[in-house]
Formats: C-alpha cells, sequence, structure tokens
C-alpha cells in the first residue's frame, strides 16, 4: 500500500465542501450512534439474499408503466441496485437507455475520457487506440472498484446504467455490493475506521498520463463521505498502484478490514451475469467484473452502453 509523508495539499477545484452534508442527524456521522441503530435496524431488515429478487421486467424502456417504476425505485432504495430485463422486442438503443434514464431521475451524463460523442461509452474490448489502455476495453478481470473515483470531487459518479447488447461468449459476470452495507459493516467492526475513511486527505489517485502529457490532475479526497442530499457517498478501488494512501495507522486497518470483507462468501453480495437485452441501474454501488472469451464473429463479441450520470436514481 502506497503512502504520503507530508501535507498533501487539495486544489481548489477539489473542495470537499461539494461532498459534505450539514445534517447533523446523519446516521452516518459516527457521532450518531442512535440514528446509526435505527438506521441499521432498517437496513437489514429484509435485505434480499439473492440477486433474482433485485430483477424487474421491463416492456418499454422509454414508456415505463406505474407498476415498473415502482418496481425499480423500491430496489433502487433498498439496495441502490436493481436489474432488468426488456421483455418486448424493440431495440434498446442508446436514447432508450438515456430515456430510461430520465425517467428515474437519471439526467447530467458525464462525459468521461473515452466516452463516445453522446458521453455514453461503447464497452468493448479495443485492440488499439487511446481506449486498449484501460482495463474495461479488454476482456481482463476488473476488481472492485466504484466508477470514477478518479474524477474530482464535484463531478463524483452517482448514478450508472449498464446494458448489455451482446453477452460475452463466455464469462464476464459481476458481482455487486451496496456500499452502504460496506460502510455498516465496516461501522460494526470499529467505527474508527469510518472517520479514518472520511478524512478528506485518505486516498490520493495520481495523475493521469498519456505520453508523458497529463491529462487529469491527481486527486484527493475521502473514501466515504455524505453528499447534500444526505446520502452516503464511496470512492474506491482495489487497484494498489491507483491509490496514494494517507499515512495513518488507523486507515491501512480500515483498507484491510476492507479489503477482507470483499470476499465471494460475504452474504450481501449478488453476482449477476448480464444477457442480451438485461442491464442494470445502480447508485454507483461497488463492482467487479470477472474475465470472458468473446466470439469470433462481430454479432458474438461483448458489447454493453454504460450512461455514468452525476445525480442518483431519484428516491
Amino acid at each position: 500500500m502506497g503512502k504520503i509523508s507530508g501535507h498533501i495539499t487539495i486544489p481548489p477545484t477539489m473542495s470537499i465542501l461539494s461532498l459534505s452534508h450539514s445534517d447533523p442527524s446523519s446516521p452516518f456521522l459516527v457521532a450518531n450512534q442512535a440514528h446509526y441503530r435505527a438506521w441499521r435496524e432498517q437496513k437489514l431488515r429484509d435485505y434480499p439474499q439473492q440477486a433474482e429478487a433485485l430483477c424487474v421486467a421491463i416492456r418499454d424502456p422509454y414508456r415505463l408503466s406505474p407498476s415498473e417504476h415502482h418496481d425499480l425505485l423500491q430496489r433502487l432504495h433498498k439496495t441502490n441496485l436493481v436489474f432488468y430485463r426488456i421483455t418486448a422486442s424493440l431495440p434498446m438503443d442508446k436514447s432508450a437507455l438515456r430515456q430510461l434514464g430520465r425517467q428515474l431521475g437519471l439526467q447530467r451524463l458525464d462525459n468521461n475520457l473515452c466516452a463516445d460523442e453522446d458521453s455514453i461509452t461503447s464497452l468493448r474490448v479495443v485492440e488499439d487506440g487511446r481506449q486498449r489502455s484501460y482495463i474495461p476495453y479488454t476482456n481482463r478481470r476488473l476488481t472492485w472498484h466504484t466508477d470514477g473515483y478518479y474524477n474530482p470531487l464535484d463531478k463524483q459518479i452517482r448514478g450508472i446504467i449498464m446494458h448489455c447488447v451482446v453477452p460475452a461468449l463466455q464469462g464476464g459476470e459481476n458481482n455487486y455490493l451496496d456500499h452502504e452495507v460496506l460502510y455498516l459493516l465496516l461501522r460494526d467492526q470499529n467505527p474508527a475506521y469510518i472517520s479514518a475513511l472520511m478524512h478528506p486527505q485518505a486516498m490520493t489517485i495520481p495523475p493521469n498520463r498519456e505520453e508523458g502529457e497529463e491529462i487529469r490532475a491527481a486527486q484527493t479526497g475521502p473514501v466515504f463521505s455524505i453528499d447534500e442530499t444526505g446520502h452516503l457517498h464511496m470512492r474506491y478501488s482495489a487497484r494498489s498502484r491507483h491509490i496514494v494512501w494517507r499515512e495513518d495507522p488507523l486507515l491501512a486497518q480500515a483498507v484491510a478490514a476492507i479489503n477482507e470483507l470483499l470476499q465471494p462468501a460475504l452474504p450481501y453480495m449478488f453476482r449477476y451475469r448480464l444477457e442480451a437485452n438485461h442491464g442494470v441501474i445502480c447508485n454507483n454501488v461497488l463492482h467487479n467484473r470477472s474475465g470472458f472469451t468473446d466470439g469470433d464473429a462481430t454479432h458474438n463479441q461483448r458489447l454493453l452502453y454504460r450512461a455514468r450520470y452525476f445525480d442518483r436514481a431519484a428516491e
């Protein structure tokens, strides 16, 4: 685990105020034990055990029925995560994905580095160009992370839609874990872990350079934070070379505890393989992806559309 010695300077564009919340009764503040206990009890009550419990059938992504809309938001409210499958023989192109998002309060797209011109990313194996340097555009496994953990603090990713156009021939499964559950498990182990992970200088993402040119400056901020709406947000990547941790023994223990919890046997994880016309909507929960094998022909080479938003899905 990397370390930073001395003082870490946070650039003005990375103001912690963009991720702070002033509600003194928030259950996510370590001092509020009573509020936390009430929230914890509600969170774990009737928590789903299987990924199938999070699946919602949608007939028309352009026009959700009241029951479909209710079922999607109910699951998002409970687990920050829902899977869907389109049942009608309608083409699920990017315009349909955009409209599906709008009906759930997802409006502001993140036009990230490798996104398409419409700010929605086509995730496929890419052999050349800029994208080949980034693991999402390969068939290799992706370790645990939240999306956009390297973004400036005022441009954090709150919501995501991933839609499968063509599944991999083999592999490509995802594991998902609600970041609120991870917070809960860590706080139950040691509330001081949360304080260390909420430190405004807990983690620094080194600058991104291509051919010697800096295309993104270093980004420093907390792992857990409370956003302006009172919801818990998380920035994290298990790729140790992508994070420089603040020099703090307690923080090192907290990070080790995260690594111990993120094991396949954890009962709160959901494993799901996206098939054609299936998708996932989430409030940027933790997720990973297994390696996969594509077919030889274009029609059986994995293709997903990914829309990343600065908004959370509406409650």
